[in-house]
């Protein structure tokens, strides 16, 4: 497979997964909002705007943080080049490029999609739409990953594209929780304390994590519980530990299939095994900061030796 061919799956599956985190953050704090009064909730939404990592350029724009104008920024705004319009966008053209390794059940589920998607973002989007519009994005992802999963034969190409889903994944819930952490716990010594559950419960649908999270604790919401949930349960699909679960093992079918092991892998291994031996003890005990951040730090070289490994530039 021609080093581009491959750069577009992966790339189009990374961008396929930041969008529907997007949704999925503008839905959790859209929630959030509306049980809010209006001081209260500029700041839910200055939350949201810093966890999707948007900060810099929304308050190079706007000087508030009111409800309709961040979701418009974060879901359409012509400036803002990580907005969901943008990112699907770049999803769709990943997908032309990669036309002939992807099937026409997955091409039609994208070029679908991105037209429904663009016409619902071609004005801006009010209070009474917003939710249909972010649902609407959110199935999108599914009906992707769905025909990705029921129609492409499990070659390189599916490889690829499952890496980049797992790596952006796993990036993402990593953001979340470690901006979350520091918005909720701003000092260690607060661990263990009462804690804004309504916040917490925001963290798990941030990553469609509330209903297994609550079926699995009696629908308890404990800030440690949730770490643990988030970071170690390797039964839960959006966990950084099942997210490198995955991509270590589609590293490795990659690696089978091209004849021998890259950086990536042994990145991979070392990452993955790290991560295996950890206890939620050990990872408080280390930080959850400093944790998180040498997690998306060893997810990023992955990143970055996949591209070399595969030659995705050449």
């Amino acid at each position: 497979m021609l080093g581009r061919t491959a750069n577009g799956l992966f790339w189009m599956f990374r961008y396929l997964e930041r969008a529907e985190n997007t949704a999925r953050l503008l839905d959790a704090g859209l929630r959030m909002a509306l049980t809010r009064d209006l001081v209260t909730a500029e700041e839910e939404w200055r939350s949201v705007i810093a966890t999707a990592g948007q900060q810099p350029g929304y308050e190079a724009k706007h000087g508030s943080y009111t409800g309709m104008q961040t979701w418009n920024y974060m879901l359409r705004d012509k400036d803002n080049p990580a907005s969901i319009l943008s990112m699907f966008g770049q999803v769709r053209q990943n997908a032309r490029l990669a036309r002939n390794a992807i099937s026409g059940e997955l091409w039609e589920a994208i070029n679908e999609n991105w037209l429904q998607i663009k016409d619902q973002l071609k004005r801006p989007v009010p209070e009474n739409r917003v939710l249909d519009t972010v649902a609407t994005i959110r199935r999108a992802g599914t009906l992707a990953h769905g025909a990705m999963e029921g129609s492409m034969l499990r070659d390189e190409g599916y490889h690829f594209a499952q890496a980049g889903a797992y790596i952006e994944r796993g990036d993402s819930v990593a953001r979340i929780l470690d901006i979350k952490y520091y918005l909720l716990l701003p000092s260690l010594s607060y661990v263990g304390s009462s804690l804004d559950t309504g916040q917490w419960d925001q963290v798990l649908r941030s990553v469609s994590g509330d209903r297994a999270y609550r079926w699995l604790n009696a629908g308890q919401i404990d800030a440690r519980g949730i770490c643990e949930f988030l970071i170690l349960d390797d039964c839960f699909p959006r966990s950084l530990a099942f997210c490198h679960a995955e991509l270590r093992k589609n590293l490795a079918a990659l690696a089978r299939l091209h004849g021998g092991e890259g950086d990536s892998n042994a990145l991979m291994r070392e990452a993955d095994m790290h991560l295996s031996d950890m206890t939620i003890d050990q990872v408080f005990d280390q930080g959850l900061h400093e944790f998180l951040i040498d997690f998306m730090s060893r997810n990023a070289a992955i990143g970055n030796a996949i591209a070399q490994d595969y030659r995705f530039l050449a």
